[in-house]
């Protein structure tokens, strides 16, 4: 994303003669100059504004997601024609002091982001996911999120997760490892090659990185291994970085008089880029084959453009107020936007569509000029490191350790209770009489409930208290459903089934014969909403073809629980809030009408089978007012929109539920 190589951004409009060698100081007929240029920052204010917008769920925008690729470009192009404008200044490149003007510009702004996530950490994350933001902010210091995102995986707890707070740092840990590498690359090339040699190697491994990303890209699964390599995506960098050389190169002056029109390559140029902000989402295979890296030359064009007629129509434009001003603030405001639009979401606010919209750029802007003002410009304009002056370094280390410490203390969250979900069954047993579960017309001895369903039914029996007289058996499987097609679409990600998921049949059936239950306590909140690829075509419930393949599938379910004798009870599901759209709308597995139409499903099945199956309205006892709530009568119920807390249910739900289940066993 975006680094602000030089505010205002400067750069060179002579030339690098293509014949630079070791020991020999060449000197072109007109020496590099480098100059402000207000077009690139109003460019770089283009694409965040784009960003912002299309991250605030602006439905016309779906291609704005492409900003980070014109920061991609641009930070190849400044950083290039830098370093080429030292080598032909002072024939070498000081290494040293280019990543030390690097880090004073991106780390401070980086330390106060990531701290300020991790203070606010118990407030914006729900406890199930805090662990895993430690690791994300440790990921973000040491640049590497971009992998961290990779490493983090498609497990149960990835793709069922609400988005990190820092996972917009990928792109920034993929512009630094850039930082780190490229000067190298160019100070090795200029010293036993050339320039033009320079130029076509950049030219070669941006072909290579394209290529890569369009062997990477798998139809219809998460295209997470492209869209985050820093193998698949260094080619925007690249195209950057040989713009900047064939520009060094060529002999040319800025022209004196203003070009009133477009030439046909920046028509054609703001047209694909125009197409691919109101066209283009992010899972199509036509952008990773060769769709992106048209995008990327069309931005290249732009620049080019802007930079050869500094008096052209295209930099008159790019440097109309207030386009400059946002762009000198763009890394801030890239930086604050994204944990601030989670954590000002349409549940917190109570705002949604444009309103939501307004309030999360306002605070993001705020954030982001006070940031700039008090923090990065005067750093800055210092003269920060000094040589021989040692304590800004260990300032910095200072904060960057403290930062680690936060990273590690702030997301540990409370030791959870040992369970063992996707093992043996987790049994919760008890001795002694009990007054609420003695009952006639039963033997003697513990009654035997197991629970049986997906990860809200694992929440559901792992919180339930030790009640003497009882045995609670879990047997839920986290991340399946008794729908067994695939894959499906959580989240708008697609996701295939676990491996397991099929045989949900097989596993309940075994948990059947191993616990002999009395009551079987069927608890499914999720997996049969998701939309789903059934029979070649996705569909989800409520469409006559889908609804058809439940009913079987809920037929099995009961042949299976009643096969030793028990008693199904079949919970209701209650309205889920998981996620948002960017807009602040819900996605549709969390629509409400779905989940009505699952839980008259499940009433339905209960008149077919009126001696051994029965419902619990756990919906209508979460959602007493006909909409989700996280918090009923005074108790957190729900943390994360979906699983059911520990204190809600014990202390909310165990108290109706147990005398039910006594009830139906009875």
């Amino acid at each position: 994303m975006p680094d602000r190589v030089l505010d205002p951004p400067t750069v060179p409009i002579a030339r690098l003669d293509r014949s630079s060698r070791p020991g020999r100081r060449v000197r072109p007929p007109e020496r590099l100059r480098l100059t402000h240029r207000p077009a690139l920052d109003g460019l770089r204010a283009v694409a965040v504004v784009v960003v912002l917008l299309f991250h605030g769920g602006v439905s016309w925008l779906p291609g704005g997601w492409l900003g980070v690729d014109a920061f991609f470009v641009l930070s190849g192009y400044l950083i290039t024609t830098l370093l080429l404008a030292e080598h032909e200044r002072t024939g070498s490149i000081r290494l040293g002091a280019f990543w030390a003007r690097r880090a004073r510009r991106l780390l401070p702004a980086l330390l106060t982001v990531v701290a300020t996530v991790l203070g606010c950490a118990r407030w914006l994350v729900p406890p199930e996911e805090l662990a895993a933001l430690g690791p994300d902010a440790l990921a973000a210091l040491g640049y590497v999120a971009n992998w961290r995102m990779l490493d983090r995986g498609d497990g149960y707890a990835v793709l069922t997760s609400a988005p990190s707070p820092l996972q917009h740092t990928w792109s920034l840990a993929l512009e630094e490892q850039f930082y780190l590498l490229w000067p190298l690359l160019v100070v090795g090339a200029l010293a036993l090659w050339s320039a033009r040699a320079l130029l076509v190697g950049t030219l070669v491994a941006a072909a290579a990185s394209a290529g890569a990303m369009a062997l990477l890209y798998v139809p219809d699964a998460e295209p997470a291994r492209a869209y985050y390599g820093s193998d698949t995506r260094a080619f925007g960098l690249l195209a950057g970085c040989a713009l900047a050389l064939v520009l060094s190169a060529r002999r040319y002056r800025p022209g004196h008089a203003a070009r009133r029109r477009w030439s046909p390559a920046v028509l054609a140029a703001a047209g694909v880029l125009a197409a691919a902000l109101l066209l283009l989402d992010d899972v199509g295979p036509a952008l990773y084959r060769g769709g992106l890296l048209l995008v990327v030359l069309a931005v290249a064009a732009v620049i080019s453009d802007a930079e050869r007629e500094p008096d052209g129509l295209t930099a008159r434009l790019l440097s109309v107020p207030p386009l400059p001003r946002i762009g000198r603030v763009s890394y801030e405001l890239y930086l604050w936007h994204w944990p601030v639009f989670l954590a000002l979401d349409s549940q917190r606010t109570g705002l949604d569509g444009l309103m939501l919209l307004v309030a999360r750029c306002a605070a993001t802007i705020v954030l982001a000029e006070l940031t700039f003002h008090f923090l990065s410009r005067p750093i800055r304009a210092g003269r920060w490191p000094r040589p021989g002056t040692v304590r800004p370094i260990l300032t910095t280390l200072g904060a960057t350790a403290c930062v680690v410490i936060a990273a590690l203390v702030l997301t540990t969250p409370p030791a959870p209770r040992p369970t063992t979900p996707d093992g043996p069954a987790t049994a919760l047993r008890t001795t002694g009489p009990s007054t609420l579960l003695d009952r006639p017309g039963r033997a003697p001895g513990p009654l035997r409930i197991t629970v049986f369903g997906d990860s809200v039914a694992h929440s559901l029996a792992i919180g339930l208290p030790l009640v003497s007289g009882a045995r609670v058996t879990n047997r839920a499987l986290i991340g399946c459903g008794i729908a067994r097609s695939g894959p499906v679409r959580n989240a708008a990600r697609i996701q295939d089934p676990y491996e397991r998921c099929p045989r949900w049949d097989a596993y309940w059936a075994d948990g059947v014969r191993a616990d002999r239950p009395d009551v079987a306590l069927v608890v499914l909140a999720r997996w049969e909403v998701l939309d789903r690829k059934l029979r070649g075509r996705w569909q989800h419930i409520g469409q006559p073809a889908y609804d058809a393949y439940l009913r079987t599938e809920l037929a099995r379910m009961i042949q299976v629980l009643t096969a030793d004798g028990a008693r199904v009870v079949l919970a209701t599901a209650p309205y889920n809030h998981r996620y948002e759209r960017r807009d602040g709308s819900l996605y549709p597995e969390d629509d409400p009408a779905r989940m009505d139409a699952w839980n008259r499903m499940l009433v339905d099945t209960t008149r077919t089978h009126p001696d051994r199956v029965r419902v619990v309205d756990l919906g209508a006892r979460l959602c007493p007012d006909g909409r989700y709530a996280r918090d009923v009568d005074g108790i957190r119920v729900r943390s994360d929109g979906l699983h059911l807390t520990r204190g809600g249910v014990r202390d909310y739900l165990a108290p109706w539920l147990l005398p039910q289940l006594v009830g139906a066993a009875g």
